[in-house]
């Protein structure tokens, strides 16, 4: 209820702290003879993250790791359990920037294509990829948009996004016509469930699709577009930002559209062209002929 209520996570936020948490536990009582939250001090948590290193996971799951503890420490402090912080000199592993994987225009078009547009399952699938691709949404927040929350004549939509925030995301005339295409299929369905009336994307069961099925409905699509990359519906928000940023768009406008709370977030997307940067090397650097 803290992280939920007090630092505004999602649930799935939640459940990975909550396992990273039961982490800690489970060698604190194979290692010091179950000490209770009181009496753990920072070498016992040095211990322990020396222990999932060993564990051989990567610096970003260690951080996430290290912040779930003191989130939880500092819950412990907020309910009297402890009166000393032992996290307060926990240190936080160095994190790389690691430039996401991102389509082209041509490879955008080259999955959609493989999409069969005959049958009611088709042309929903290409109004969400074309959602995705659009208006650079996470994937939750694809399976949660609302038909009331798509404004057909002013051409935004009304996202909400991690930690329950909402935002205004302008969506193209593409992206609208497929929606239009696709909602005489979805008011068709036999049956609409309970609580899913308004849930813009559904099954043939007339309830909101899972995350799994869209990784799994994308999987599929760049398989048959003959596409080698790693693919998810992660890779259509990514593009979405690099073409934006790459066309000269604002970054504060681009930070606004994906819902970062950072400008650093943001950043990430203003690498320069590859092609690019390689030519310049080739042209101007005294050691790159041979």
């Amino acid at each position: 209820m803290f992280l939920q209520l007090e630092k505004s996570l999602s649930a799935n936020s939640v459940e990975a702290y909550s396992r990273d948490i039961d982490k800690l536990v489970m060698f604190i009582e194979l290692q010091y003879d179950s000490l209770p939250p009181s009496r753990v001090e920072l070498q016992h948590l040095t211990a322990f993250l020396a222990w999932v290193n060993e564990l051989g996971l990567s610096a970003r799951s260690q951080a996430r790791i290290i912040s779930g503890i003191k989130s939880f420490y500092r819950f412990l402090l907020l309910e009297d359990v402890i009166e000393t912080d032992p996290t307060t000199l926990l240190e936080t592993p160095r994190i790389g920037r690691k430039l996401p994987e991102v389509l082209n225009h041509e490879e955008v078009e080259q999955i959609l294509s493989q999409i069969d547009l005959s049958s009611p399952a088709g042309r929903r699938n290409k109004a969400m990829l074309e959602v995705l691709y659009g208006c650079g949404l996470r994937v939750s927040e694809l399976t949660e948009l609302r038909l009331s929350h798509v404004y057909f004549d002013q051409e935004f939509i009304r996202v909400t996004g991690k930690g329950s925030k909402e935002r205004l995301v302008p969506i193209g005339r593409m992206a609208l016509r497929e929606i239009r295409n696709y909602l005489p299929d979805r008011h068709s369905l036999p049956k609409i469930e309970r609580d899913h009336e308004d849930i813009l994307f559904l099954n043939r069961r007339g309830r909101r699709l899972s995350r799994v099925m869209v990784f799994t409905m994308i999987k599929d699509l760049v398989a048959a577009a003959g596409i080698k990359k790693n693919v998810s519906p992660h890779t259509f928000r990514h593009s979405f930002a690099t073409e934006l940023i790459d066309r000269g768009a604002d970054l504060r406008a681009v930070q606004e559209m994906l819902g970062h709370e950072s400008i650093l977030t943001t950043e990430i997307y203003t690498h320069l062209d590859r092609e690019y940067l390689r030519d310049a090397i080739i042209r101007f650097h005294p050691r790159s002929k041979a």
